[in-house]
This record gives C-alpha cells, structure tokens and sequence, in this order.
C-alpha cells in the first residue's frame, strides 16, 4: 500500500542546517498531477501543506513538507512533447550543448527525468548514443517503444554503477525540470559523480529564483518542486561532491529559467563571468535575506485579491469565462486563489492525456481544444499563462473564438 503520510522536513536539503524560517504559507493543496477520473468525484482527495520554509545559511528555498513520491511520479500525466514550446527548447538545447562540449558521435547522454524523450531524441538525431531514467512507468514505457531507451526507475548511486558497467560512463548527464523535484540530493549527486566521465558536464536546468521573484510565479510552487533554487546555495551544495558549477545560462521557459553546468573539480574547469554575473544578481536582489521573501508573499496575498475581485466582476455580468492549460502548476493557482468550476465552466488542454478528467481540488471538467468552439466563451482564463503569447496568437487563428483572454499572473490582466 502507498504512504500517504508527508515527510515534515525539518532541515535544510543542501547544507542541513536546521534553522529554517517559514516564509511562505499557500495553504493545503492536492497533488498538481492527480487529475480525477469522474468515478473519484466522490472520494475525498490527499491535501498536503504546501509551506515554504528559507534557511538563513546559505539561502535555500524548500518545502517544509515532502509528499510521497510514488504518488507523485509512477503514473504521470505531464508528457513533454504535447509543447510546441518546449519542442523548440529542447531542440535549441541539445544543438548548442552538442557544440559547446564538442561531443562526438557516440558520446553517452543520460537524462535523469527523461520524460517521453523529447530532448534525448534530438541528441539522437546528432548521433550521440542516449539513455532515459524516469519513474514514471507509463511514460518510460512510450518513451522506449518510441525508440527512446528509458529506465523506469529513481536515479541512485546504485542505478549508476550498474549503467557504467554496461554502457560505460556520460559525457552528459542532464537534468531538465527535475533537481527541484528530488528530496535526497546527496543520493543523486553521488549517483551523477558515479557515472560523470571526468570531463563530462552535468547540466541541471531549472526554474530560476531571480525570476520566480521578479515575476511572482508563485504557482510554481507545488509538490513535486521540493526546491527553489539558485546559484550560490547550489553551488555550495556541488562544491560538497568536489563539483563545480562552471557556466550558466538563463531562458525564458517556465517563467524564466538557468541552465547550469557542473563538472568534477578533479577534471579541467574554468569558471566563465556567466556564473559570477549571477552571483552578484543574487546579491543585489537579496536572495540571501529572510526579507526579501517576506516582502514577496505580502504580494502574492495582493495578487489572489485583484485576480478574485477581476473574476468575481465578470461572473457578476454573466460572462462566461473557461480555462486554457491544466499543467501542474495550474493545481496551486487555481486552489490557492478558489478558483473552480462555478468561475471556469471548464478547462481545455493539448494533453489528450487529461482529456476526460478533473482538476485536482477544484473539480473543473478538462475537454480538448475544439470544446472551445462549441461553446464560444466570453473569456479564456489562461492558466498555463508562461505560454500566453503563443497560445493566444494560436487561438486568434481559429474560427469562432471571439473570446478576451485573462492572463494571472504575474498581475492579472485582460487581453
């Protein structure tokens, strides 16, 4: 039987220090993946605090809960390539870390949380050879019947022993969307250390806390993201493994990104201005003071005001207003601000993997794209608002969809 209990964490994950400051309280959420068949309606659901604790050390943001992760993570219902968006991403990613390595054809690429394969078959095409890990059981099975090899299984030291001994050691080991959803770090750190050839790259990308700041993206934090990570802490955290960050690259996915790469110290390593730029950006945004991130949860209160204020306006006129994206961010956008199916008739979504289910929480039905023509709503709350621009210039080009736009965040406007 799965736990169903969370782990109180009551230390630091990076630096294990046990001065933690509670900064931001979003409430008891449900799990951002565990969308409802309609035999569930029913049944009562698995809420968990979705708290944010800082530690004054050495600047981590995380958790102060950690759900379980076989609820979270065996059966998965994100698909990465359901993403025009996230398409391009990967394909730009795996051309320019092919050249800025020098790999060669053959080279080994792993990627911890591989997904259905979406950047690994790029570097596929450039002739390197590939291996996927994810747990996810359902998706490591696409992936590989794809032609995609994945593991369906948690990335751990052990795991890498046996991959070095049958495939050799990585001249890549990528981490895309992933390092934020791992509680036992050290474990996979050791893992990556294990199998890293000595002048391979681990190249971890992730949502950056200079831009989850910035931009307020508050509703990026769900269960699955453990961490909120940025440079200094990590670094420090690497630094414990004889690793290094070497280089770093900001990106605009997921509302604002960095992709770092990390090499052993043992090997041949120079540190570019790129990770010394962001180092002192982080200290002139004080990432490092529990201020800062006081001042950033008063604004989120001010931002679930004026989306509530927006909504309840429009429905007063009898518009009706529906949803575009049920990613799982959308699961603590929509419950920390009440949003359900009394505001959002329903939600549309690319994943035909969601089509026919319920969000998690709010209940709101989730239909594929052509529902919206059916229906020719007033308004389209857009929840999966990190890709507004393309999903409005997308719906702008179909018949019958005279629809406004409702974009939340990071302050709630119509377009």
């Amino acid at each position: 039987m799965k736990n169903k209990q969370a782990l109180a964490l009551n230390h630091c994950r990076l630096c294990k220090s046990k001065d933690l400051k509670l900064v931001l309280d979003l409430g008891k959420s449900p799990l951002p993946n565990a969308y409802l068949k309609k035999s569930q309606l029913s049944k009562k659901e698995l809420f968990f605090p979705l708290i944010v604790n800082f530690c004054p050390n050495c600047g981590q943001l995380q958790l102060s809960h950690v759900a379980p992760p076989e609820l979270m993570f065996i059966n998965y219902a994100y698909v990465s390539s359901t993403s025009p968006v996230m398409i391009a991403h990967f394909n730009q990613y795996a051309k320019s870390v092919f050249k800025k390595l020098k790999l060669e054809k053959g080279n080994l690429v792993v990627e911890l949380g591989s997904n259905d394969g979406v950047l690994l078959k790029q570097f596929k095409k450039l002739g390197t050879s590939i291996l996927g890990i994810d747990p996810a059981r359902n998706i490591a099975a696409l992936a590989t019947k794809a032609g995609i090899p994945t593991l369906p299984h948690f990335f751990s030291k052990k795991l890498a022993k046996k991959i070095v001994n049958k495939y050799g050691r990585a001249k890549v080991i990528a981490g895309n969307n992933v390092f934020a959803h791992i509680h036992d770090l050290d474990e996979v750190v050791n893992g990556v250390h294990q199998l890293l050839d000595l002048n391979g790259a681990f190249i971890v990308e992730f949502p950056y806390l200079v831009d989850f700041l910035d931009n307020k993206v508050f509703d990026s934090v769900y269960h699955e993201h453990l961490s909120y990570l940025s440079i200094k802490p990590l670094n420090r955290f690497f630094k414990s493994f004889d690793m290094e960050i070497f280089d770093s690259i900001r990106t605009p996915v997921q509302g604002g990104s960095v992709r770092v790469f990390v090499k052993k110290q043992a090997g041949k390593i120079k540190i570019t201005k790129n990770v010394t730029d962001l180092l002192d950006l982080e200290k002139i945004k004080g990432l490092d003071r529990i201020q800062t991130h006081i001042k950033f949860a008063k604004k989120i209160e001010k931002t679930k005001k004026s989306l509530n204020n927006l909504l309840e306006k429009l429905k007063n006129q009898n518009k009706k207003i529906v949803g575009y994206g049920a990613p799982g961010r959308s699961t603590t956008l929509l419950n920390f601000c009440g949003i359900n199916s009394k505001i959002l008739d329903y939600i549309v979504d690319d994943n035909p993997l969601k089509h026919g289910l319920y969000t998690p929480g709010t209940r709101i039905p989730i239909f594929d794209i052509p529902k919206l023509q059916e229906t020719n709503p007033d308004y389209i709350f857009i929840s999966s608002w990190n890709y507004a621009i393309p999903i409005i210039e997308k719906l702008k080009k179909q018949k019958n969809i005279k629809a406004k736009f409702i974009i939340p965040v990071p302050e709630p406007q119509i377009v």
